[in-house]
């Protein structure tokens, strides 16, 4: 009968490369949740009004290609297409360009949902007390909308850095990456993994947490 030998001395012994892999995991869940946010608000904006065409067709189109692809297959895309036309980027930013670009699609449907959610008659309030349609939907409706975003963004939030393990396949040095180098030269495959899971386990916890603590001191401050 075949006993579970584990050893994870060799993999402490390199731990500071997995805390440098986890700092790298770190940056590019940032920069990329900022490029998913900021494009995920317009989009979801974009897909509001059907009745503006062009908007509204190319929005619903990039949702459709974005959510009906896999991740991986775009980071290819990016890392290995962009060469193709000339176009060189560092790993990194293609591996930001690429998660940015695929949460934002999910993000899109996440602000469209909140938007809509809320009343109409907010809007029609704010638009008789002679608001413009972009003053009524930054200073009424979005503040209202985004308490409502928070729970599901949370999800999105921890969605994102437990996909940046995938950037590994494009040679980003995040955690992942450390860590199969790690176990190229220990050979300690389970040990590692088990560290590495308990890594993302941390940083998706501490999300979690941030993100209550926000919701929390918005409801403390009476948003509904």
């Amino acid at each position: 009968m075949m006993s579970l030998d584990l050893n994870f001395a060799p993999v402490f012994a390199s731990s500071d490369a997995l805390l440098a892999g986890t700092l790298v995991t770190i940056e590019i869940t940032l920069c990329a949740l900022i490029l998913g946010c900021v494009l995920g608000l317009i989009i979801g904006i974009a897909r509001m009004n059907p009745q503006r065409k062009a908007a509204y067709g190319i929005a619903s189109a990039y949702v459709a290609i974005i959510r009906g692809t896999p991740l991986l297959v775009q980071l290819f895309i990016w890392y290995y297409g962009l060469p193709r036309l000339g176009v060189m980027l560092p790993s990194f930013f293609c591996g930001v360009i690429g998660l940015g670009l695929y949460s934002a699609a999910y993000i899109s449907e996440i602000v469209r949902g909140a938007i809509t959610s809320i009343d109409r008659g907010q809007n029609e309030a704010a638009r008789s007390l002679g608001m413009s349609a972009k003053q009524a939907m930054m200073k009424i409706i979005l503040p209202q909308a985004v308490v409502r975003m928070l729970p599901p963004l949370g999800n999105e939030f921890i969605a994102l850095i437990k996909n940046s393990a995938l950037v590994s396949l494009i040679t980003i040095h995040d955690v992942m990456q450390q860590g199969n180098t790690i176990i190229s030269n220990t050979y300690r495959d389970l040990e590692t993994y088990l560290v590495i899971a308990v890594i993302y386990f941390v940083l998706t916890s501490l999300t979690v947490m941030a993100l209550r603590h926000f919701e929390k001191r918005h409801h403390q401050r009476g948003v509904q």
